[in-house]
């Protein structure tokens, strides 16, 4: 029978240490940003289950079909003994990964402890044979893989990528051919430029305003801060300047109004009809997606995409270590 472990790579503190940086550079810089990231707090992660399971909202469909169909084929192409999966929150997602491949081990990587020890610690249960060694780690910075089988899949879905500016996913996508060795490989999911109105759609509704909203709430909580919620309101725009191509969310401050921080010893202002940008996730189109990697040193070995064109999964290999030309599979058999 395997085992399950799970290794700390971050400090006890590092989560406040990095919220409080987040927002201090965030609500003192021009145009006031904040990262994503704070939205998954325990409620926050109950908003956005909500939110995968609405109609509008087709990644997490259109994904976890795309796996179910090329699993298997992804698992002959890769062959991998290991699977890290970046993020891995529940590691519901990539179960249709773990029956494909001839797995040894798998190595979930993520910030929250608690997801981590409950979604191993069941997998485990179910799979006996697999060992699952949890790493507490955050995969914007650095970080060194412990010893593992190989060759290996790095696994990076859901399209978060998306949420990272074009600068800082070069600089993710360098950082993750830096952990591949020969043999290994990455499968990446990502949201492709599709019709505007169902982009804005799948972001625009009232139960995504209560998740956007909801990172006022931690800062509150964790910070002491004094939002009011009720005073900023929900906002999904599309930006379709060709270097941009997203999804922007932001909270927009309904009147003039002042914010008190006082863990941070901070008072932020905010001018009526300002916006506090959340998040944004990047669309991409195949060409685009293609040169990122290259410049990464990865190249698509597969490429599948759903029948609408509105979501792909890419494997892609060292550029010195690709089998041969790109091969792009359009998937007829997803609805």
């Amino acid at each position: 029978m395997k085992s399950f472990q799970i290794t700390r790579t971050l400090p006890t503190d590092a989560t406040d240490a990095a919220l409080r940086a987040d927002v201090l550079q965030g609500l003192t810089g021009t145009p006031k940003t904040l990262p994503p990231k704070w939205f998954y707090d325990a409620y926050g992660s109950e908003l956005f289950e909500m939110i995968v399971a609405l109609p509008g909202y087709y990644i997490g469909r259109l994904e976890r079909e795309l796996l179910a169909a090329h699993a298997r084929e992804i698992g002959a192409v890769c062959g991998a003994r290991t699977l890290v999966e970046l993020g891995s929150g529940s590691s519901e997602k990539t179960r249709h990964l773990i029956s494909a491949l001839p797995l040894h081990t798998y190595l979930p990587v993520d910030v929250s402890e608690s997801a981590l020890r409950q979604a191993g610690q069941a997998l485990a249960a179910e799979r006996p044979d697999l060992h699952v060694h949890a790493l507490i780690a955050d995969f914007t910075t650095a970080f060194t893989l412990p010893p593992t089988p190989g060759p290996r899949l790095v696994a990076f879905l859901g399209s978060t990528i998306g949420n990272l500016l074009p600068r800082e996913r070069g600089v993710f996508l360098a950082a993750v051919r830096a952990l591949l060795a020969p043999g290994d490989a990455l499968l990446l999911g990502t949201d492709l430029v599709k019709d505007p109105g169902r982009l804005v759609a799948a972001y625009d509704d009232d139960t995504t305003g209560l998740f956007n909203r909801n990172v006022l709430s931690v800062i509150n909580r964790e910070l002491g801060a004094d939002f009011d919620l009720d005073a900023f309101e929900h906002v999904a725009l599309w930006d379709a300047a060709a270097d941009h191509e997203w999804i922007e969310m932001r909270l927009r401050s309904r009147r003039e109004q002042t914010v008190k921080i006082p863990a941070l010893d901070l008072a932020v202002d905010f001018a009526a009809g300002e916006d506090l940008r959340t998040e944004i996730s990047a669309k991409f189109r195949p060409d685009r997606l293609t040169g990122e990697l290259a410049a990464a040193g990865l190249e698509v070995e597969r490429f599948f995409t759903s029948p609408d064109q509105a979501y792909a999964l890419t494997l892609a290999v060292p550029t010195d270590h690709a089998t041969g030309p790109s091969t792009v599979r359009t998937t007829a058999s997803v609805s």
